[in-house]
């Protein structure tokens, strides 16, 4: 029975996942001689030692994840405490937060490109207006003024991360939020009672309250984002220069644009080790979560001694590991690092200097004036990020609907006068829009009910049956979760060539479940686990079989598992770009994000047109999360026995 279960999810990940992976093993011991490969052994990774692009490109990944996920964890970490504090709008805020995060990479790509423009952008004229673009000038922040943003190589790699962090700042929020909920009232209540100040509060009941949470998101977020390929690609293209150039994109270049495979997938090998340490490190994090038991072993033991000192390492670990970051940060961009400490500095000192206005307050016994600057200084922060966060997309609206004189002109920019349809007009006539859009859904669909069949066959089978084997293919299904598409879109790439699958929407309906699947299987085990096993015994003994049992109890209980599957695996496929770009070269069949890059023809950008179609592509994703979030909580909130 478990091997029928589980027999589609093996084939697909098998033949997905772990083949590409070896056959990328294999390809990276080769090189390419017209229209044959020979074997070179080991001289592919031996050219590397010496391959200054793909040395830029290691330490652009390093730099730009660890950068990225500094700023996410500390704006994160505020947006959670201001919204934990609010009793009203929570959850309003919280949506409107999580917007960035929903929309497609293609659209968030398109508007701080065109806001960050250095003579027609938005950033440069309003910092120009309120005397912030001289001040950061003269304070050396910046080279001159007007900024090129993307096209200075002091600035683009900041402005990359910036955007990267306005995207990622959501999840970060919303995982922290509910960290915080997680937290109990007594601990703040008890250490209020002891005496405690605000920053006491936070650094010894939040902070280790948050640790797991932190730990996870971190970890997880740092695998998005060191193998982050379409933002990348999308802002700069890895320019100027090769300042913004991930080894992601170096695999790319070698491996697409140059034919050498063997290159390019030992570009992606040699990463292996550091993707792996992160994936083990997350494993680990979520075996309680999972209920995943990994073996431990002896040596590990050895390793740290007694066990008295292990306490003391893992103490120790976080400074140890803040330590070497900071130091490998300095050395990689020294240029950044200073900019971003001030910009982190003036972060903190705010934060710290508000605090200690409404502690002194508090210590004279002025509760009410300390409750109206606390309440101040809260507004004022939320204010600031949701103009942070909502204004590019506030661009993108107003852009859509304005004509091509105001576009040009730069009329108008907060309020189209008059509004008109002109731009989605001209979006139909002069590109194949329709057919992108067309192309998308019927790709998305597809693989969301493979996703969907799979996973829950495959989820049912690993929470319910017990079979030898159960956990190493759990910890299977978690791994491959979480490998990069940068390990498999080279030997994919070979087996649809070899196919004959090139150039179609096949080509993506059969790789999509490689990022889709595991996902979706692991949020099906934990869902299946919650509902109550007596409800299938029951059936069981009325004299059900196990698929009738699956059919007819489990799977109308689990709708709301089932519907948050369907709605990641969808957006997923919504939102996919580095696979569509690499397999997609004709315009008839390709999707809405490669379709929209493709709009962009050297220096010309028709910003008009593209806010149109960023704002259909958006509307899309935005309202199914909006609908899929109301029903999830209210399937959520009924009971098995209920239902």
């Amino acid at each position: 029975m478990a091997a029928l279960f589980l027999a589609p999810m093996a084939v697909l990940v098998g033949g997905l996942v772990l083949v590409p992976i070896a056959r990328s093993i294999v390809t990276s011991t080769t090189e390419r001689h017209g229209q044959e490969s020979v074997f070179v052994g080991l001289d592919n990774y031996l050219h590397l030692v010496d391959d200054g692009q793909f040395h830029t490109g290691v330490v652009n990944s390093f730099v730009f994840t660890a950068y990225a996920e500094i700023f996410k964890v500390v704006l994160g970490l505020a947006a959670a405490l201001l919204l934990h504090q609010r009793r009203r709008g929570r959850a309003v805020l919280a949506g409107l937060l999580l917007v960035p995060w929903v929309v497609p990479t293609v659209v968030t790509a398109f508007s701080w490109r065109a806001l960050l423009d250095p003579i027609f952008g938005s950033v440069n004229t309003l910092l120009t207006a309120t005397g912030i673009g001289p001040l950061l000038a003269s304070a050396h922040l910046v080279d001159s003024w007007p900024a090129g943003w993307l096209s200075d190589p002091e600035l683009a790699m900041p402005s990359v991360i910036l955007v990267n962090v306005w995207k990622g700042v959501p999840f970060f929020t919303v995982c922290f939020l509910a960290g915080l909920k997680a937290i109990p009232a007594d601990l703040y209540e008890a250490a209020t009672i002891d005496g405690a100040s605000p920053w006491q509060r936070f650094a010894n009941v939040t902070l280790p309250g948050l640790r797991h949470v932190i730990t996870v998101t971190v970890t997880l977020s740092s695998i998005w984002t060191f193998n982050n390929f379409d933002l990348v690609w999308l802002l700069t293209q890895g320019g100027p220069g090769d300042v913004t150039a991930p080894y992601v994109l170096v695999a790319y270049s070698k491996a697409i644009l140059q034919l050498q495979y063997g290159a390019g997938a030992a570009v992606t090998l040699v990463m292996l080790p550091v993707i792996g340490g992160l994936v083990f490190v997350l494993v680990r994090l979520l075996r309680q979560d999972t209920g995943i038991r990994l073996p431990r072993r002896r040596g590990a033991a050895r390793w740290l001694g007694t066990r008295r000192w292990a306490p003391t390492a893992r103490r120790a670990l976080p400074w140890v590991v803040t330590a070497v970051v900071t130091g490998l940060l300095l050395w990689a961009s020294p240029q950044i690092f200073w900019k971003a400490a001030v910009v982190l500095g003036v972060i903190l000192l705010v934060a710290a200097a508000v605090g200690r206005v409404v502690s002194a307050l508090n210590s004279r016994g002025g509760r009410r004036s300390s409750s109206v600057v606390s309440g101040l200084g809260s507004w004022v922060a939320l204010a600031g990020l949701l103009f942070f966060v909502l204004g590019p997309l506030y661009w993108i609206a107003v852009t859509a609907f304005k004509s091509e004189g105001q576009v040009v002109m730069r009329t108008d920019d907060l309020w189209p006068t008059p509004w008109t349809m002109e731009q989605f007009s001209a979006l139909f006539a002069n590109q194949p829009f329709g057919r992108w859009y067309l192309n998308t859904i019927l790709v998305s669909a597809a693989s969301t009910a493979v996703a969907l069949v799979c996973a829950a066959l495959a989820g049912y089978a690993l929470a319910r049956l017990r079979f030898r084997g159960a956990q190493g293919f759990t910890v299977t299904v978690l791994l491959t979760y979480v490998m990069p598409g940068a390990l498999l879109f080279i030997p994919l790439y070979q087996m649809l060539i070899g196919a004959r699958l090139t150039d179609s929407l096949w080509s993506l309906v059969v790789t999509y479940p490689t990022f889709t699947l595991p996902f979706a299987t692991w949020l099906l085990v934990g869902y299946f686990s919650s509902i109550p096993v007596e409800l299938e015994e029951a059936a069981l003994v009325d004299g059900c079989t196990r698929l009738q049992a699956f059919g007819r109890v489990v799977l109308p209980l689990a709708k709301p598992g089932l519907l948050a599957v369907a709605l990641f695996t969808l957006t997923n496929a919504w939102n996919e770009f580095l696979f569509a770009f690499v397999f997609i070269t004709k315009d008839e069949y390709k999707t809405l994000p490669v379709g929209m890059q493709s709009m962009i023809a050297g220096d010309v950008v028709p910003q008009g047109q593209l806010a149109a179609a960023s704002l259909l592509v958006s509307i899309p994703v935005v309202v199914m999360y909006a609908l899929g979030q109301r029903f999830l909580t209210e399937g959520l909130t009924a009971g098995a026995v209920k239902g």
